[in-house]
Formats: structure tokens, sequence, C-alpha cells
């Protein structure tokens, strides 16, 4: 399994939005969706906003596969829903923090629709 480097992991953590295409079933890309991203420990996280109705994270289901740009970083990656309760603990923490000026938002994305949606990043 590939892993993100330690520039990467940290040109991610310093960007505050990430651009997120998934994969169609027949392999092209969809137009790409501007999320916030967090990184806890060695992985990369993203959650919708709108929760599982957003069309974005209803297209990361059709392949769990797609392509991100953030930071300099241009990238394929894979998709894998995080249900993990601590680790989602831990990324409500990385959402707070990270995002403490847009407090409201970020307090938003730490309830239950959003973090219903929360999706691991690993590149391919």
């Amino acid at each position: 399994m590939t892993t993100w480097t330690n520039d990467e992991l940290n040109k991610i953590e310093k960007s505050e939005e990430l651009q997120i295409s998934s994969l169609r079933k027949d392999g092209s890309l969809r137009k790409p969706v501007t999320v916030w991203v967090v990184r806890v420990d060695n992985d990369v996280y993203v959650r919708s906003t709108n929760g599982s109705t957003a069309s974005w994270f209803r297209g990361v289901q059709d392949r769990y596969e797609g392509h991100v740009r953030v930071g300099g970083i241009d990238k394929d990656v894979t998709f894998t829903e995080e249900t993990d309760s601590n680790i989602n603990n831990q990324i409500d923490e990385a959402y707070k923090t990270k995002y403490r000026h847009y407090a409201s938002i970020a307090s938003h994305m730490t309830e239950s629709g959003p973090r219903a949606t929360t999706i691991k990043l690993a590149p391919r």
C-alpha cells in the first residue's frame, strides 16, 4: 500500500482546502469539488459538509477512487469510509483545531451528518 510522504503530509496539513474528484464508473473524473481536509497522524481525511446527500460524496461511492490536488500535490487516491469512532473523535478535534477561525462551520463538521461521511484518502 502506498503512503503519504512526510513532505506531502506537511503540505496537506498547511493547506486549508483540497480539490477532490471521484472516478465515474466509466473511469472518467468528475468535476473537482473544494473540501476541507485534515491530517491525523499519517492519514488524511475529508468530510462532506452537506452529509451523504452531497453529489461529490455519492460519487465517491461509485468506485472509491479519485484524484486530489492540494498544496502543490496532484495525486490519484483511494477512498475508504472511516467508521472507527475513536479515529473519528481524533478527526473531530483536528477539524476544530485547524478550522477554529470558522468555529461554527468547524463545529458543524463534527455533527452526525458530516461525521458519517468521513473519508480516508490514500495515495494509489
